[in-house]
């Protein structure tokens, strides 16, 4: 039988390479949008005729049950969140209704509907924070530092909670950095691949940065959803770390992108206060050993290939819409 899959934050990066992946494997997916007066689907269109959507709000319980009735789903997979960081903390308390609270609403309407649903959490590398130890496994402390990070560690924790007191299904993939030529502009990967193609063909001259010594475990979304898909097929349910196992720093990833086109960094990017966090998590890598031996997971490409695939990628965007410059 075919099964079905219901992903919400289907609009979003991850959710559009999951989408992708299940629909290879021959799946019928369906995506939950909340309604807007502005339609956003650019990450989905070129496959949208084959998905289904319908409509729901991670911050209304009756509307999560409708949409889970509708759908029928074997699988639900939660990537719907407030996930900008920065955002947090000028919208700490939405951040923390949808991206904490929202995964409460969800788990009870998959437990009101039907409890063999099997359901995939989406939990973050930001939990750990202010870490306890290097690299970071399954077992660490968590010590979030952003009002994203604490919302996560809730949506982490409600997700063991359900699994435990009602024994449902319930997985979480505690993702490390993944990035993608669809990443939204304002993540710091994104902005550096896309300055240094800008710059590169004369669009712009400078890249206004944070922190350069932030050092993040920086891995491709699209190796990062076969993973999410893998923990739903195991026999017990259990939470993985998902990481490359390396850091790198911000500097490093100015470096590889503007080395890309031949471009000198330290030519063009000027540090500014504003980017800056309150309170600035320093170094984040994941020990995915769980996911290797358990899963049979491994990333597939390297730092520099994906960076140099999202430069690239932003260099044809340039050259095909001079006029759209940022």
């Amino acid at each position: 039988m075919t099964k079905r899959a219901l992903i919400t934050g289907i609009t979003g990066q991850d959710g559009s390479y999951l989408a992708e992946f299940l629909l290879r494997k021959g799946y019928e997916v369906y995506g939950m949008v909340r309604r807007t007066s502005t339609v956003r689907y650019e990450r989905i269109q070129e496959f949208q005729h084959e998905l289904q959507l319908v409509q729901g709000d991670m911050g209304d319980l009756s509307s999560l049950i409708t949409a889970i009735s509708t759908v029928e789903p074997d699988e639900v997979y939660n990537l719907a969140a407030q996930s900008f960081v920065p955002t947090s903390w000028n919208q700490p308390v939405f951040t923390g209704d949808i991206t904490g609270l929202g995964v409460t609403r969800l788990l009870d309407a998959v437990r009101t509907v039907n409890p063999a649903i099997r359901f995939y959490q989406a939990s973050s590398s930001e939990m750990f924070g202010k870490v306890r130890e290097v690299p970071q496994t399954e077992t660490t402390p968590f010590y979030p530092r952003s009002p994203y990070g604490v919302a996560k560690v809730y949506g982490h924790w409600i997700t063991v909670n359900y699994r435990e007191s009602y024994d449902l299904f319930t997985c979480s993939g505690i993702l490390f950095n993944h990035e993608s030529p669809r990443r939204g502009m304002e993540f710091v990967t994104r902005k550096a691949t896309y300055h240094a193609a800008k710059i590169k063909l004369e669009l712009g001259d400078e890249i206004r940065i944070g922190n350069l010594d932030s050092k993040r475990d920086w891995g491709y979304a699209g190796d990062y959803v076969q993973a999410m898909w893998l923990m739903l097929q195991q026999d017990e349910p259990d939470d993985y770390i998902i990481a490359t196992g390396q850091t790198h720093s911000v500097e490093r990833l100015l470096e590889v992108a503007f080395g890309h086109v031949g471009l000198n960094w330290r030519d063009y990017a000027i540090q500014d206060p504003r980017f800056m966090r309150p309170a600035e998590v320093d170094l984040l890598v994941g020990d995915p050993t769980k996911a290797h031996a358990k899963l049979g997971w491994e990333p597939e490409v390297s730092f520099e290939e994906l960076i140099g695939m999202m430069v690239e990628s932003d260099l044809k965007k340039l050259r095909d819409n001079p006029d759209l410059v940022i």
